[in-house]
């Protein structure tokens, strides 16, 4: 069974780090916590475990963070799911900082789909949208799905 929904990637940097982003070209992230903002109609346990995946070929912007991240955490939004471009003005008003304008946006009309934070948004965010901890259930091979 295919599950379809949204999700939040919560990121951790220890220190400053300047990452290439595609088009978007080299952004300097401050070391804090970031908030990604995505969806996954094509598989929300598949795109949710790629990401959280250190073995894994370039393809997003998100891509790139999750690779320097120190710490990867996620929550999803299903079965009755938030929206991504809702989910990304919810994080908005829960308080958390836009950043770097087009990231993770490219198909939509939002200003971006990253924020930087703290644990007090997260957890406003976590709650006011529903979401819960993502789990995988099975692996196969050793590896996420």
């Amino acid at each position: 069974m295919i599950r379809r929904g949204t999700y939040i990637l919560v990121m951790a940097l220890s220190s400053d780090r300047e990452i290439p982003v595609g088009a978007l070209g080299p952004i300097l992230f401050p070391a804090g916590t970031y908030c990604y903002v995505g969806s996954a109609m094509g598989g929300l346990d598949q795109r949710v475990s790629r990401h959280l995946s250190r073995d894994k070929r370039v393809r997003w912007h998100i891509d790139r963070l999750t690779l320097a991240a120190d710490e990867v955490t996620a929550y999803e939004s299903y079965p009755d799911f938030v929206p991504e471009c809702i989910l990304a003005s919810m994080a908005e008003g829960c308080g958390m900082e836009p950043f770097a304008d087009g990231f993770g946006c490219s198909d939509c009309r939002c200003r971006t789909h990253l924020f930087r934070t703290g644990p007090e948004q997260i957890a406003r965010l976590v709650s006011e949208a529903g979401l819960v901890s993502f789990n995988l259930i099975s692996f196969t091979g050793g590896k996420p799905l």
